[in-house]
């Protein structure tokens, strides 16, 4: 008999063990519950951790994430207002807000992503087609800055923006958040990952830059040739006066030397007269000594140098 009653004691143990583990759940701080009977939902989400109770075999739990989640967008070419062709990548961070009407219209996670898929590369192709590829590129218009070329401003050619790209982002996460109130999701984040030209346009820029690079290079070269021709210019006519005050001077020095050198010459003239005249004196003397001897006889006219001292004998 009592073993009888341990082995019932046993089984109502085991079965209200059961009942437990089929009742009981946790809810962790990172999830949200919607509980359901019979496929429908059965009073208002848990949002809160802990342990919780449901009625057995005939309720079911279904947990969603309740932090922040990842939607990452597939490239698309999208055409512009002006007529260019572009491919755009994109992602956002979204998240459950109410799992009630989450699990009411979207059922799980997949079929979520799939339909943010729907709302916002329908947005992007919408407000892309609506503006320039400026304004999808730059978020602010630029100061223009010098390049070095004389009269050359960068950023002074662009075109002025009006919206920009932070501007767009806004813009569409404003337009998707509207059709996604009803689902039970928000948007809280949508960015540009990447915008970039289609191959065909992509050629098209690269010329247009290599050319505009050319020109610029070109200005540089002519402004460079302008500004050496006017330093050679410059520095032939520096060696010129150079040149022709060196000649000055070097003919005024010499013409002074030739000035001294004359006086010199001159003084040193002045002083040796009485030399010269005996050093003529013993010249012509030495002269007669050779010349004249008891055999010899000379003729000589009166105005002979040679005659000048016998004249001066008398």
């Amino acid at each position: 008999m009592d073993n009888k009653k341990f082995i019932i004691v046993l089984i109502i143990g085991a079965a209200l063990l059961f009942l437990m583990s089929t009742s009981a759940y946790i809810v962790n701080e990172s999830e949200q519950v919607v509980v359901t009977q019979f496929g429908k939902p059965v009073g208002e989400p848990i949002v809160t951790p802990g342990i919780k109770f449901k009625v057995p075999f005939i309720q079911t739990t279904h947990f969603f994430d309740k932090r922040y989640l990842e939607w990452d967008g597939d490239p698309n070419q999208v055409p512009t207002k002006d007529k260019k062709f572009i491919y755009v990548d994109t992602y956002a961070r979204w998240q459950i807000t109410d799992p009630l009407q989450f699990f009411k219209r979207m059922t799980n996670e997949r079929g979520a992503i799939s339909r943010i898929d729907d709302i916002l590369d329908g947005e992007t192709r919408n407000y892309i087609a609506k503006h320039n590829i400026e304004e999808a590129v730059r978020s602010s218009n630029r100061t223009p800055t010098s390049s070095g070329v004389i009269g050359e401003l960068i950023g002074d050619s662009l075109t002025t923006i009006h919206v920009g790209r932070d501007k767009i982002q806004e813009m569409i996460q404003m337009a998707a958040n509207k059709q996604a109130t009803d689902l039970g999701i928000e948007i809280l984040d949508f960015r540009f990952k990447r915008i970039n030209y289609v191959q065909e346009v992509q050629t098209q820029v690269y010329e247009r830059m290599k050319s505009e690079r050319h020109r610029i290079a070109d200005k540089f070269k002519s402004e460079g040739q302008g500004e050496a021709s006017n330093i050679n210019g410059e520095k032939d006519r520096e060696l010129k006066t150079i040149v022709s005050e060196a000649y000055k001077t070097a003919e005024e020095i010499k013409g002074n030397a030739d000035g001294e050198a004359a006086a010199i010459y001159s003084k040193a003239y002045d002083k040796s007269a009485s030399a010269r005249e005996l050093y003529g004196f013993l010249k012509s003397m030495d002269a007669y000594e050779k010349t004249f001897d008891g055999q010899t006889h000379v003729i000589l006219s009166t105005d002979s140098e040679f005659y000048k001292y016998l004249r001066s004998m008398k």
